[in-house]
């Protein structure tokens, strides 16, 4: 049984409808991620999991039990917020301390609880400084030592990194990772970075337009979405136009591109594929095109010529043209490659997704 469980969640505000028919399961320690872009409904279905916003409809269950109308302070979830929400005027042992004396605990546990949650967030001796005295790396560590310090059942990240710079996020996530793991807890993080997200979760949720239009492990995310927009989301899909060819129940099954009308084979397995003659969308990620300049009759082996080649550090972005049909390909070295040649790019059926336009 799944400890939190969201079912038919849908949420409105005025005119706008903000999370429509949202459902999920989060495991017990698991590390599950709500990614979407801004606007999409991922912070207000947090805010409803933690009490802090009321469904108009559907429900909350947590550890088997009906949470929907349970007041946030009854529920026992801790909250990082994107913007820390610190309390200023309190140094940083009753900035941690907060939720436990609203909890009425004695004080010696108080100091006890503080004095180790700063240690877990490698703070330790700072209970005595001003809030303002401190980096944003160190207010956001503060933050999250008052979530756990209150020993939550679950613990909820509202875009908690954000307001960090690239190297302190990389190095933050990585300590929030390893210490969620180490204490054991079960956590829902939001955020509308796809790089976080893959980093730091074990399963995604991706949500647009408040719904919630694939869930699954980061890798399989990435390498096969399942619909049009969350190939589009996640970024520097070729997406490409096609029809399908073949009536069969073969292994691989044919396309042909509107753009080149080029003849595309891709891995069927159990998908439900688009019925004959039938437009659609083929994805393919761009470090799975191989260019070679051979033609060894290779499946689905494109000729192409190179139009752009852009050095990006570790790996070089190669553009193409294969007879009207734009693609992308990444490689780690472009040696050999130079505008204008003419060369084979190679789309291995079994890395070709397709996407259903919904």
């Amino acid at each position: 049984m799944p400890l939190l469980s969201l079912k038919n969640l849908s949420k409105r505000f005025d005119k706008t409808q903000a999370v429509a028919d949202v459902s999920l399961d989060v495991e017990r320690g698991e590390f599950f991620g709500l990614l979407g872009p801004s606007g999409c409904g991922k912070t207000t279905t947090l805010r409803m999991i933690a009490g802090l916003e009321t469904p108009d409809s559907g429900s909350i269950e947590f550890d088997g039990r009906d949470i929907t109308n349970l007041p946030a302070e009854r529920r026992g979830f801790g909250m990082v917020f994107q913007n820390y929400a610190l309390f200023p005027h309190l140094n940083v042992f009753e900035n941690v301390a907060f939720g436990l004396r609203a909890r009425h605990k004695p004080n010696p546990e108080i100091r006890e609880r503080v004095k180790g949650a700063l240690e877990l967030v490698q703070l330790p001796g700072y209970e005595k400084r001003r809030v303002d005295e401190l980096s944003g790396g160190q207010q956001q560590r503060v933050a999250i030592a008052r979530a756990i310090a209150i020993e939550p059942a679950l613990l909820l990240f509202d875009e908690p990194l954000s307001n960090l710079d690239v190297t302190l996020r990389e190095e933050t996530r990585g300590e929030l990772r390893e210490l969620v793991n180490r204490l054991g807890l079960t956590a829902v993080y939001v955020t509308h970075d796809q790089e976080e997200a893959f980093a730091l979760c074990d399963r995604i949720s991706v949500m647009v337009g408040g719904r919630i239009l694939q869930t699954g492990l980061p890798r399989d995310l990435y390498e096969h979405p399942a619909q049009l927009l969350v190939g589009q989301f996640l970024g520097r899909n070729n997406l490409i136009r096609a029809i399908r060819l073949s009536a069969g129940k073969s292994e691989l099954a044919e396309f042909q591109t509107l753009e080149g009308g080029h003849t595309i084979r891709i891995a069927v397995g159990d998908k439900n594929l688009v019925p004959l003659n039938q437009a659609c969308i083929l994805a393919i990620r761009p470090e799975h095109i191989l260019i070679t300049k051979l033609d060894d009759q290779l499946e689905n082996a494109v000729p192409a010529t190179v139009r752009e080649i852009n050095f990006a550090g570790a790996t070089s972005s190669i553009k193409l043209d294969a007879n009207g049909l734009t693609l992308e390909a990444l490689a780690l070295e472009a040696a050999g490659l130079s505008v204008g040649d003419h060369c084979i790019a190679v789309l291995p059926p079994e890395r070709i997704s397709l996407l259903r336009n919904e």
